[in-house]
C-alpha cells in the first residue's frame, strides 16, 4: 500500500479527506481542497480530537488542559488514495504532530512508530499479518434490538453455522465483487478469504509485510467494508461479540522479526531449528502482555469473547498449530517462522495491537526471557486463566505498567487509560436487558 514509488493521478480529484485515526482508530480528521493537499497549505486540528470516547465525548480528566491547543496534520503521501466510491475525493492518513516536530502523545500511530525505531535501533525490522473477522448483517434502524442475518438471494437468510462454504458467500456475490476491486484500488494487499463458523461471520487475511503499512491497511480495508456493504444494503459489524451465542470476531496477527540482510530470526536457516531470539520472544510476550490486554480487549463488549471452549484464549500458553493457545506457532519452513497472537478482537485499534505485541517481544529478546514449555496438542483451557478479568482490571494494570509506559510512552497510556475509564463510565450508566429481564420481578 505505502508504495513510494506509486503515484496517485489527482486529475478530476475536488478535495482531499485528510484523515488521522484516534485512539480508537475511527477515521477522524478534515476535508480540504485539492489544490490546497497539493500545494502544501498547512492543515491543524485540536489536539484532543484525538482522544474521542467511541461514545463521541473526551476523557474526564484534563489531559489535554484548558487551552485544547491546535496541532499540525501532515499527510503521509505514500498513503494518498482515490475513493474507488467517490472518484471526487482522495484520501490520505496523517501523523499529528506538534509545530516542533514532535509527535502528539495522543497518536496511536506514533505510538507504532515509536516500536519500530526501536527494532532499527537493534538491527531489526518486523513483519505482520492481520487476519480479520467481522460480520455481515442486515441494515435497518434497530441496532439496539439486535442484528439479523442478512437476506441473500430470493430474499433468504442464513440460518445456520456455514463454515467455509463457497456457496454461502455467492448469497452476496455483488457485495463481494465490489468489495475486491475497491481493495486493489486503495491498496488493501489480501490472501485468503472465507466464511468463518458464525452465522453470517466471513474472514480475510492481509499478506504480510511492514508493521504500519498493514496498520494503515485495516483502517482502509474497515472503510472500505463498511462503505460497500452499505451500498448494498448490508452492515459489517467489528464488534468483538457481536451475538450471544455466535463465535466472537477476532484480529489475529501473524508476527516475524528479520535482521538487516533480511533472514528471519525466529528459526536456524539450515536445521531449521526454533532460535533462542524466538525462545526470548514468545517469553516477552508471555510476561508482558496481560499489561497491555486493555489494547487487544478495547472495550466491555470485547471481554466476551474470552470464553473458555470458543477457540479464543484465556491465558498466554503457547504451542504449534494449536488453535487453543494464545501463542499458536504455525507449522512452517525457517523463512516462514512466525508466531500468530490470538488475543486481540477486530475492534481493536490496529496500531495499538500491533506496537503493543512488537513492544512485548522485543522487551523479551532484549531480557533474553525464556518462554515456557508448549503444551503439545493438549487443551489450553485445561490451563490457569491469565488475562485481566475484565475492563477494570485491564485498565489499572495498564495504568501501573512501568514497562508498557517506557515502551510505548507514558503520555499516552495516561490519556488512553482516561478514554478507557470515560468509555466504561458511560457504560455503567445505562440498564441492560438482561438487568430488566432477569431482577425486575424477582429481586
Amino acid at each position: 500500500m505505502t508504495d513510494p514509488n506509486r503515484e496517485v493521478d489527482l486529475a478530476g480529484v475536488r478535495d482531499v479527506a485528510c484523515m488521522f485515526p484516534d485512539v480508537n482508530a475511527v477515521p477522524r480528521g478534515k476535508i480540504r481542497p485539492a489544490a490546497d493537499f497539493a500545494g502544501g497549505v498547512e492543515l491543524r486540528i485540536a489536539e484532543a480530537i484525538g482522544l474521542h470516547t467511541i461514545d463521541g465525548n473526551y476523557p474526564d480528566d484534563d489531559i489535554t488542559g484548558d487551552s485544547d491547543q491546535d496541532v499540525r496534520l501532515v499527510p503521509d503521501l505514500r498513503s494518498l488514495r482515490v475513493l474507488p466510491w467517490r472518484p471526487s475525493r482522495a484520501i490520505a492518513i496523517h501523523d499529528a504532530v506538534h509545530f516542533d516536530g514532535r509527535p502528539s502523545d495522543f497518536a496511536a500511530r506514533a505510538v507504532l512508530l515509536r516500536v519500530m525505531e526501536a527494532y532499527r535501533a537493534q538491527g531489526l525490522s518486523a513483519v505482520v499479518a492481520p487476519e480479520i473477522e467481522f460480520y455481515l448483517f442486515d441494515r435497518n434502524d434497530r441496532i439496539e434490538a439486535g442484528f439479523e442475518a442478512p437476506r441473500g438471494r430470493g430474499g433468504v437468510r442464513e440460518q445456520s453455522p456455514a463454515g467455509y462454504s463457497l456457496d454461502a458467500g455467492n448469497e452476496h456475490a455483488a457485495f463481494w465483487d465490489e468489495l475486491a476491486a475497491a481493495l486493489v484500488q486503495l491498496g488493501v494487499r489480501t490472501d485468503t478469504w472465507l466464511h468463518e463458523v458464525g452465522q453470517s461471520q466471513y474472514e480475510i487475511n492481509l499478506l504480510h509485510g511492514d508493521p504500519l503499512d498493514l496498520a494503515d491497511q485495516v483502517i482502509y480495508f474497515k472503510m472500505a467494508l463498511r462503505e460497500i456493504a452499505a451500498r448494498h444494503g448490508l452492515l459489517a459489524v467489528f464488534m468483538a461479540k457481536p451475538v450471544a451465542g455466535q463465535p466472537g470476531s477476532s484480529m489475529h496477527l501473524h508476527q516475524s522479526v528479520v535482521d538487516a540482510a533480511g533472514r528471519n530470526i525466529f528459526a536456524d536457516a539450515a536445521s531449521g531449528a526454533d532460535t533462542q531470539a524466538f525462545d526470548h520472544y514468545i517469553g516477552g510476550l508471555q510476561r508482558y502482555m496481560p499489561d497491555l490486554m486493555l489494547f487487544f480487549a478495547p472495550y466491555v463488549n470485547s471481554w466476551r469473547r474470552y470464553v473458555v471452549g470458543s477457540q479464543a484464549p484465556v491465558n498466554l500458553e503457547w504451542a504449534e498449530d494449536n488453535r487453543t493457545v494464545a501463542l499458536r506457532v504455525p507449522t512452517s519452513g525457517a523463512s516462514a517462522r512466525r508466531v500468530e497472537n490470538r488475543l486481540a478482537g477486530s475492534d481493536a485499534n490496529p496500531y495499538l495491537v500491533i506496537a503493543a505485541s512488537l513492544a512485548c517481544g522485543l522487551r523479551g529478546i532484549r531480557e533474553g526471557l525464556p518462554r515456557r514449555e508448549s503444551i503439545g496438542a493438549r487443551s489450553a483451557y485445561s490451563y490457569p486463566r491469565e488475562l485481566p478479568l475484565g475492563i477494570e482490571d485491564a485498565i489499572a494494570r495498564l495504568q501501573n505498567s512501568e514497562s508498557a509506559a517506557q515502551a510505548l510512552g507514558a503520555g499516552f497510556l495516561r490519556a488512553y487509560c482516561g478514554v478507557k475509564q470515560t468509555e466504561f463510565n458511560a457504560f455503567m450508566g445505562e440498564i441492560g436487558a438482561w438487568e430488566r429481564r432477569h431482577l425486575a420481578l424477582q429481586a
